[in-house]
């Protein structure tokens, strides 16, 4: 990046900054418990991998490498691929559609081919972490439309907290059809739902001014999206939002399948959003929802690792490659 491109993103990210928030002198370095917790969470997931692994293996009278060798070699490959990247690029015309309904709810009128390659470009950062590719997107909407930061980073921060529940509604849905045949632990589900439940409740009422009417976090500018937010909003971001984990639940199954997995619809339909969850955290490989995987088809140890290592990164992979098409149309919008 070019002298003067790295001169315009400070002024850019300057102007994201709440201007109710007070500002550092200095940038804050991320903090050394966090760190270690991720690499924490890495390492025993990784050794929980090795150990049912390689005990499969040793079960089958086989070396870990042969045994794996073993599992990718049975794939059909081909048909998995034309799924997946089917998926990816479905996923990502609703994603963009999720967004630019946001943007247009609570900032402004912002055309969907306009969104296309903001989303498209936010995917290669969001190889690392999916919450730096919003805040490249904050960033893009305040160089290209100059729509302050932090109008922006409350659509997003909208879009984060919608997602949490959008996932446990479906969770909770799976439950509900298949909760005898599901592991002892998502008998806590209906406990962490209706918890949820009654926090939204108070976080609605909070936000509407109904509860706490006094209390001044409400009018920070990085919640404007909440403050806007009725009920309407809500629902339609559910409804919106919902056909990638219907399509996903097909295609998972399907590929699953094509890995030599037996798994049907309402098995995938509590065990995604769970997972989805678990790939939200910023692991190596995402190895918590590798982990997942393998945890929750106990019986096909190889096959479910090998299904979540190569799900989870050619998705995000082939979501960074569509990224790349619109990365030069993404650049001339910023820097010309």
């Amino acid at each position: 990046m070019s002298d003067t491109q790295s001169t315009e993103t400070e002024q850019a990210t300057a102007s994201m900054a709440d201007p109710e928030e007070p500002v550092a002198g200095q940038p804050k370095k991320k903090g050394l418990a966090g760190r270690l917790v991720f690499l924490v969470i890495t390492a025993l997931c990784f050794a929980y991998l090795y150990y049912r692994l390689n005990g499969a293996a040793m079960r089958e009278g086989l070396g870990l490498v042969e045994y794996m060798s073993q599992v990718f070699a049975n794939v059909a490959w081909l048909p998995w691929l034309g799924l997946m990247m089917a998926y990816s690029l479905f996923y990502f015309l609703i994603d963009t559609l999720v967004v630019t309904k946001a943007l247009n709810w609570f900032i402004a009128p912002i055309k969907y081919k306009d969104i296309l390659p903001i989303r498209a470009s936010a995917y290669i950062i969001s190889i690392f972490n999916e919450q730096i590719g919003k805040g490249a997107m904050a960033y893009y909407l305040n160089k290209r439309d100059k729509i302050p930061g932090w109008e922006v980073g409350s659509v997003m921060l909208f879009i984060m907290f919608c997602e949490i529940f959008y996932l446990l509604i479906w969770a909770s849905v799976g439950f509900i059809f298949a909760g005898a045949e599901l592991p002892d632990a998502f008998s806590l589900l209906p406990v962490i739902s209706g918890g949820a439940a009654i926090f939204f409740i108070i976080w609605y009422l909070y936000f509407n001014g109904t509860l706490l009417k006094n209390n001044s976090f409400r009018e920070r500018r990085i919640l404007l999206a909440f403050r806007k937010a009725d009920i309407k909003h809500y629902v339609m971001f559910f409804l919106l939002r919902s056909p990638a984990l219907l399509a996903a639940i097909v295609v998972y199954t399907t590929a699953l399948n094509l890995f030599g997995v037996d798994a049907s619809f309402l098995t995938l339909l509590p065990y995604l959003p769970v997972i989805f969850f678990a790939a939200a955290v910023p692991t190596p490989m995402r190895a918590a929802a590798i982990t997942f995987w393998v945890i929750l088809f106990p019986e096909n140890e190889g096959q479910m690792a090998a299904f979540g290592f190569v799900q989870h990164n050619f998705f995000i992979l082939f979501n960074a490659v569509i990224g790349l098409v619109f990365w030069r149309r993404a650049q001339r919008e910023l820097f010309e």
